[in-house]
């Protein structure tokens, strides 16, 4: 069975859409807990999509990379981008200390989101035979492949992406504003890295790994899961 672009689309739409959501929001929720309350004060700390949603980055850069995909044949990286959660770090009652874990809200979120997919895949598989079986173990596969993709890619260690915040946050005040000078180029360096295809070359390998881990948490095979995510991507 091979979807066509709609029926991506359709399988893609809930699980891109809370997997944005869910990581901004986590973000603002724990600089809240912190003591930055700007992401609060601006009613971002919300699992309303509609707060979080960037018209090109949620919508059209994902329909366009699915669109490539899809008619290319090809593996590229799925990903996308929210209206960026503000956060005043001079705000934190510590702020280096605190950053670490305001950046990490994000890929956790996303961590603990594929979990929840990987579980409707098994459900899915567990119900073979119902009406919604497929569809639902295919939009858990989707979940499972968009989190992993996000976290993963979030946790790379450029600013501005949670994984370069999560760096200046762990290492020493000289070598911290160092990496943190990268920031006004590192949107740049990422979509670099996208286009020529490097990006994919770093981070499959470590997609696939972290993919199989969730499967077997919840014992669904590592080939059906594969199957699955060949179906919807």
């Amino acid at each position: 069975m091979e979807l066509n672009l709609v029926q991506m689309i359709a399988v893609y739409a809930v699980p891109v859409i809370f997997a944005i959501t869910v990581h901004e929001a986590a973000h603002g929720y724990v600089a809240k807990h912190f003591g930055d309350l700007t992401a609060y004060a601006q009613g971002r700390v919300s699992l309303n999509p509609l707060r979080h949603i960037d018209p090109f980055g949620t919508v059209i850069l994902p329909l366009i990379l699915l669109a490539v995909s899809k008619l290319s044949g090809g593996a590229g990286i799925l990903f996308g981008w929210a209206k960026p959660v503000p956060v005043n770090f001079s705000n934190l009652r510590r702020p280096k200390r605190d950053m670490l874990w305001v950046a990490s809200a994000g890929p956790l979120s996303n961590f603990a989101m594929a979990l929840f997919w990987a579980l409707m895949v098994k459900i899915g598989i567990s119900a073979s035979g119902s009406y919604f079986a497929l569809p639902l173990a295919m939009m858990g596969a989707a979940g499972v492949l968009i989190n992993v993709i996000l976290m993963v890619l979030n946790l790379m260690p450029l600013p501005p992406l949670d994984g370069g915040r999560i760096l200046v946050s762990l290492l020493p005040h000289r070598l911290a504003y160092g990496v943190a000078r990268i920031e006004p180029y590192g949107f740049l360096i990422l979509i670099l890295l996208l286009f020529t295809g490097v990006l994919g070359r770093i981070l499959w390998p470590i997609i696939g790994l972290t993919m199989a881990l969730i499967a077997g948490v919840f014992g669904v095979p590592v080939g059906v899961l594969i199957r699955l995510t060949n179906l919807v991507s």
